[in-house]
């Protein structure tokens, strides 16, 4: 089966569907993915529809609602969390804060509002 991500004007994933796969093939026995957006545009479920892989073969991940889809790399991308400041760190492959978490062994959290770390001090007692 090929899975298709139907995604948005701001390339965000909206919906996840499946195919049979001898529907997406060309004359030479490939899948095409132009081929499997016109079938899914061609039975009411208008839209762009990029291919992806459900075990993560390409495109970098399995996309779900609300991922986001690469054009420019070809690939998809988790949804930007758990911050609007935060940003994609191309290298790390992760999102990141606007300023790096001190690293001095201590526990901290994100604040939004003031785009600061704040020690949660009572972390350091904690035991499960």
């Amino acid at each position: 089966m090929a899975h298709f991500a139907k995604l948005d004007d701001n390339a965000a994933v909206q919906a996840i569907t499946v195919v049979k796969n001898d529907v997406i093939l060309d004359e030479q026995g490939n899948e095409s993915e132009a081929i499997g957006n016109e079938f899914l545009n061609s039975i009411g479920m208008t839209g762009t529809w990029v291919q992806c892989s459900y075990n993560g073969t390409f495109r970098r991940m399995y996309p779900h609602p609300g991922c986001w889809f690469d054009a420019g790399n070809d690939r998809f991308l988790p949804s930007q969390a758990p911050y609007p400041s935060w940003v994609w760190n191309e290298d790390a492959d992760t999102w990141e804060a606007p300023i790096a978490r001190p690293d001095d062994g201590e526990v901290y959290h994100w604040l939004e509002d003031t785009q600061e770390w704040e020690l949660v001090p009572e972390a350091k007692d904690w035991t499960p």
